[in-house]
């Protein structure tokens, strides 16, 4: 999971990785032969024989500009696959929900991106904390992001990042909204909880993702994507 991406090697820190850090780690997957794959190729897999041996799904959450100006090129140099995941409210706009800073990509640049290298997916709507929404606001904010995706013509899988990586966790609010996910054909739900998924998932709407950081180091980078959450 990355976010921002920086050309200052100063900047590597927490959500924003510099663009050497970047194409190191590439670099290592792409040597070291792991499969990157998009998940709608995951519809396809009848079961873990079917499964490459070494895949990696790379996601980056928010369409900043510069993942487009930086992280775009090194995955096509490196022959990698990434899904970007899209707070639909704030294109062409900034991050309003965090430095309201960064420039996030307009419908058009989104739609320049080549669907066998990028496939986009939902970050919601209004990039709101689902842990502190009713189930009404939630429903609100799904119908919102259908309009605007039939609006601008965008083709985006149903795959939903959870902003903040925040879900109801317990009880009928959880069971609730995995409803509301179900009954908007919301195929993967993505948290955070950096562990390494087996496949198939053990609930589609409970995926975890590994949480890159700008100030790992490579060492630490490859000892997260094979054991996940570092304890040592």
């Amino acid at each position: 999971m990355y976010h921002s991406v920086s050309r200052n090697l100063q900047e590597s820190h927490g959500l924003t990785i510099a663009i050497s850090k970047l194409e190191e780690q590439f670099a290592y997957l792409k040597e070291n032969g792991y499969q990157s794959l998009h998940f709608k190729e995951l519809q396809n897999i009848k079961g873990p024989k079917q499964f490459p041996e070494k895949a990696i799904i790379i996601t980056f959450d928010d369409v900043y500009v510069n993942q487009l100006e930086l992280a775009y090129p090194l995955l096509k140099k490196y022959g990698l696959k990434a899904c970007f995941y899209v707070p639909l409210k704030y294109v062409n706009k900034t991050d309003i929900w965090n430095t309201n800073k960064e420039p996030i990509m307009s419908v058009s640049q989104l739609q320049s991106l080549d669907s066998d290298v990028v496939e986009l997916g939902l970050h919601s709507f209004a990039h709101n904390n689902y842990s502190q929404m009713t189930a009404e606001e939630i429903q609100a904010d799904f119908d919102l992001s259908k309009d605007f995706i039939l609006k601008n013509n965008l083709e985006i899988h149903n795959t939903l990042a959870y902003p903040y990586g925040k879900y109801p966790r317990k009880g009928e609010a959880k069971t609730r909204f995995f409803n509301l996910l179900h009954q908007n054909k919301i195929a993967y739900g993505l948290r955070i909880g950096n562990r390494v998924n087996a496949f198939p998932f053990k609930n589609n709407y409970e995926i975890q993702r590994l949480d890159i950081k700008g100030e790992d180091s490579l060492t630490t980078f490859k000892r997260k994507i094979k054991y996940g959450k570092l304890w040592f």
